[in-house]
């Protein structure tokens, strides 16, 4: 029978850092724009209750071969006391094709979102960035920041935009006892967010863009996260128009990102206005901040190989400091 190590969130959370993760990502997306990474198509299944998502992929060169379960059933919280969304992440040993580890998928999904747009900001912001704008604090927007703080470890001004003023207020004493920034504020309106910052972050559940494309100024790298299907979009057409953009997959966001989506249906852009994918990037086959004016867009709906990247390296390093609990299935 073969052992499984289980790890629950807090053991992730434990093992895991963003300078590691962000490393992780750099390495996925190589392989990724090499050709040798396996990522099928995220499997979606309808019940009466909610639907499940199976997202798998195979990084060869990594050695991480997982698949990570995502559900989505709105009454969990007055039914049964718990999340509306959960997730869990199989590791399998890809020499056996055996499970060998069951985690929390919740926090790692955090650190991979954050730390990919912070692989995004290595290569596409300014080298020095004193400011960032973010809209949304949640779980999202925390590591959002952390992020491009460990990419431009020089920021000394976050500005914060989120409807509900309390938990922006919250995420405010939280962040900066976890990221020493020397100025971490509420600004009262999209519009003080977005102008003087090198870089702007949109973490959100807005369904309709969360600031102007003519606040931006010379030289702004944006990453946008929070939107991901056709109908919804976090960032206006005059953005995306203004942008060098910047996608972690190409057909993947052709299919699920209203920001990009909706531009080209409309008729303001075409498919050719995508300047590259991250892997392109990363690997060097493309370049990307070219000069210091111009405004940068990284567009991301979530790759599986994000999954497996992480899940092995939260793996490996919860072997290494003896986290979590091995069963014999």
């Amino acid at each position: 029978m073969g052992k499984v190590l289980l790890l629950s969130k807090t053991d992730v959370e434990s093992v895991l850092n963003m300078r590691e993760t962000i490393a992780a990502m750099e390495t996925a997306f190589q392989e990724f724009s090499g050709g040798s990474a396996i990522l099928p198509q995220r499997i979606l299944i309808p019940t009466e209750a909610g639907i499940s998502l199976y997202m798998p992929a195979f990084l060869p060169q990594s050695g991480s071969l997982a698949v990570k379960i995502v559900t989505v059933f709105e009454h969990n919280p007055v039914k049964y006391d718990l999340p509306t969304i959960l997730g869990k992440v199989l590791l399998q040993d890809p020499k056996t094709g055996d499970v060998i580890s069951i985690m929390d998928g919740s926090y790692l999904t955090a650190m991979r979102t954050g730390a990919v747009s912070g692989c995004a900001i290595k290569y596409l912001a300014k080298k020095d960035v004193q400011s960032v704008g973010l809209f949304g604090t949640g779980v999202q927007g925390s590591t959002q920041l952390w992020a491009a703080c460990v990419a431009r470890p020089r920021v000394q001004l976050c500005k914060v935009y989120d409807v509900r003023k309390d938990v922006a207020e919250d995420f405010i004493l939280k962040m900066s006892k976890k990221l020493q920034i020397p100025d971490i504020k509420v600004v009262k309106s999209p519009e003080e967010a977005v102008k003087g910052s090198d870089i702007v972050l949109t973490a959100t559940t807005s369904p309709t863009p969360v600031f102007r494309g003519e606040w931006l100024e010379p030289g702004t790298h944006i990453s946008a996260i929070g939107s991901y299907t056709p109908e919804t979009r976090e960032i206006d057409t005059k953005t995306v128009r203004k942008a060098k953009v910047v996608c972690d997959e190409m057909n993947a966001c052709l299919e699920e990102a209203g920001d990009l989506i909706i531009p080209i249906k409309e008729g303001d852009i075409t498919k050719k206005h995508i300047h590259a994918e991250l892997g392109e990037i990363v690997s060097g086959k493309k370049p990307g901040r070219e000069t210091e004016s111009e405004i940068t867009l990284f567009k991301s709906v979530g790759l599986a190989i994000q999954d497996a990247a992480t899940s092995k390296l939260v793996y490996d390093k919860a072997r290494e400091m003896k986290k979590g609990i091995e069963v014999e299935i």
